[in-house]
């Protein structure tokens, strides 16, 4: 390059900004953490501006090195991409599939799709970032998302992934309910204890209960608020009597044949649209590509 800083080194500084440091990136790139800070050490040098602000616990860019990164990244996936398209000509898919993803799928849609594609592209690095706010994929180096009815951009497409339907549901521990009793209406959940999840920095999910006037939102008492991040763990506290769960239904199952767990209100239980990936329309690399086919032939059985 006409600035002397090489494409090679770039790519070393970007390895650091996506996995968080230096030993990191040196195990991603096989090199030792010390030549990767020397490394960048060099951009700096050569650039004449720091690019990364060091501490004893912790590394952030700076200004400039975040306009560099914003720049170089996307034109390195670039050629990742189309390296990756070439190997795919021979047969193999390779590369990475990175994929951001709220809690909800990772406990019994994701799992076997992914075991699926692992077996049919074992060349693949998959990553999973879990968060359940709506993202800019693009920026955050994802490949695709996975989100529950949420307004997608413009350019983004979206295809169903695992169940087009999902029905929500109450339960609750036996031990709860012959304590307090076992509500007859939407209305008498004001009065008894919940569980209930909270979005990162954001709402409660709301209850969403049917009722003979049509969808009403209930606010029970909640002596429980988890992060979505805890979503799978909320189970738990339902077996020890804290309170009423509202939850996917699938995920009662098992619970209500053991009878660990009692349905509530069954008669008010609603339905939503299933998740659904979506990702820039533009061309897909081989890895997403790959997965989308799985995908879709899951959604047809």
């Amino acid at each position: 390059m006409k600035n002397g800083v090489s494409a090679d080194d770039l790519a070393v500084l970007v390895a650091v900004v996506r996995e968080g440091g230096f030993r990191a990136a040196g195990r991603r790139l096989g090199m030792a953490a010390s030549n990767v800070s020397t490394t960048v050490s060099r951009i700096e040098e050569q650039l004449g501006i720091p690019v990364l602000r060091r501490t004893t616990r912790s590394l952030h860019l700076t200004d400039a090195g975040k306009v560099l990164v914003d720049r170089v990244d996307p034109l390195l996936s670039g050629l990742d991409a189309a390296c990756n398209e070439v190997k795919a000509l021979g047969g193999q898919v390779q590369g990475r599939l990175k994929l951001n993803v709220p809690g909800a799928v990772m406990r019994d849609i994701l799992p076997a799709l992914i075991a699926e594609y692992r077996v049919r592209h074992p060349a693949v690095e998959v990553e999973i970032v879990v968060e359940s706010d709506l993202v800019d994929i693009v920026a955050e180096g994802c490949d695709a998302g996975i989100r529950y009815g949420s307004v997608l951009e413009q350019d983004m497409i979206s295809i169903p992934i695992g169940p087009r339907r999902q029905q929500m549901a109450l339960a609750a521990a036996p031990a709860y309910l012959e304590a307090r009793g076992m509500p007859d209406t939407a209305e008498d959940l004001i009065h008894h204890d919940a569980i209930r999840y909270r979005l990162d920095g954001g709402p409660l999910l709301s209850w969403d209960i049917m009722s003979a006037q049509g969808s009403v939102q209930v606010e029970p008492s909640n002596v429980l608020v988890l992060s979505v991040a805890a979503l799978d763990t909320g189970l738990r506290f339902a077996h020890a009597g804290v309170g009423i769960i509202h939850t996917f239904r699938n995920w009662l199952e098992e619970d209500f044949a053991a009878g660990t767990l009692v349905p509530v209100l069954p008669e008010c239980w609603p339905e939503m649209e299933g998740p659904r990936l979506y990702y820039p329309s533009r061309s897909a690399p081989a890895p997403l590509r790959a997965f989308i086919d799985i995908c879709l032939h899951a959604s047809r059985n």
